[in-house]
């Protein structure tokens, strides 16, 4: 797939194959208080995904993450504890250690002290595939797609990391590799349906609307099937009608069983989706609660605003 990303077959027979595929049905999202498997569409992919540990209490947990640069304090003793079932967000100004922390869960950077828990399994300091395998899939602030593949083929890169044939099983073709070839992509094309823009399937990830790729990036993510997905700044270069759209979407996963972790600057966005609120600040955090106890936070608003809040 990555060295002739157009695929052996010629691009006419595989639009046929696009036309011709029969979608899955539409996911239905329901509106659960608390997402449980009997709660769950039958008819919903990222249902039939989501990874087992989804069902526990506590889904990721962080205690005590230190993170230091050469002397430079990223992070000092962040915990927190991210619950099934919830949409949870991370704010704080520029500078904060919000990617920092999302780097730290996802194997791209090693914390200095502290444990990573993914549901039962401690990944602190595993390498991203490890952290992957284990429930948790990431976008990125930055669109990180394969520009020159289509949108059907950057899912599929997703899916493959639940497949399980060896190398050799894959260019020999064996049943395994059919199946897990065939299901893949089955569950791809359900996916960017999910996501709302299987039209688009076809067409190479760097000719979609910004939008799309966004969209895109998230049903490449939920392919992997997580128990948590996390969202680095999704909102980022949206208009308002589109970040309506994403906080539907991000709901909609969320009832479809996946907890969410997400990063962003608008505050709208993260009030108006977020169940639960943690506020870094210089690397500490330095608030958690509700949005609304957030929002009246005096630490959280010395922070944005640079002044005590008797001075504001």
């Amino acid at each position: 797939m990555l060295f002739r990303p157009q695929g052996l077959l010629p691009s006419r027979q595989r639009a046929a194959e696009l036309t011709q595929a029969e979608p899955g049905p539409l996911p239905v999202a329901g509106t659960p208080s608390a997402v449980t498997p009997e709660s769950r569409d039958e008819g919903d992919v990222v249902a039939t995904l989501v990874s087992d540990g989804a069902d526990t209490a506590t889904v990721l947990e962080l205690h005590e993450i230190g993170v230091e640069f050469g002397g430079v304090v990223a992070l000092d003793a962040v915990s927190l504890t991210v619950r099934s079932g919830q949409i949870f967000g991370v704010i704080g100004p520029n500078g904060a250690g919000k990617t920092t922390l999302f780097n730290c869960v996802t194997g791209m950077v090693k914390p200095t002290r502290g444990r990573i828990r993914a549901g039962d399994l401690d990944i602190t300091g595993k390498k991203a595939h490890h952290v992957t395998r284990a429930g948790v899939a990431r976008t990125f602030q930055n669109i990180r797609l394969f520009p020159d593949l289509s949108a059907l083929d950057n899912v599929r890169v997703g899916a493959d990391a639940r497949h399980h044939t060896s190398v050799p099983g894959a260019l020999l073709g064996v049943p395994r590799h059919r199946r897990e070839e065939r299901d893949g992509r089955r569950e791809s094309e359900r996916l960017l349906e999910y996501v709302g823009i299987l039209p688009r399937a076809g067409d190479l990830a760097k000719n979609l609307a910004y939008g799309d790729q966004r969209r895109l990036e998230i049903a490449r993510s939920l392919a992997t099937g997580p128990a948590v997905l996390l969202l680095d700044e999704p909102g980022a270069g949206m208009n308002p009608s589109e970040k309506r759209a994403l906080v539907d979407l991000i709901r909609k996963i969320r009832d479809s069983g996946v907890t969410v972790l997400l990063i962003e600057h608008d505050m709208g966005l993260v009030m108006g989706a977020c169940d639960r609120v943690a506020v870094l600040d210089f690397g500490k955090l330095i608030a958690e609660g509700s949005p609304t106890e957030v929002q009246q936070d005096p630490r959280v608003v010395e922070a944005y605003l640079g002044v005590p809040t008797d001075a504001a």
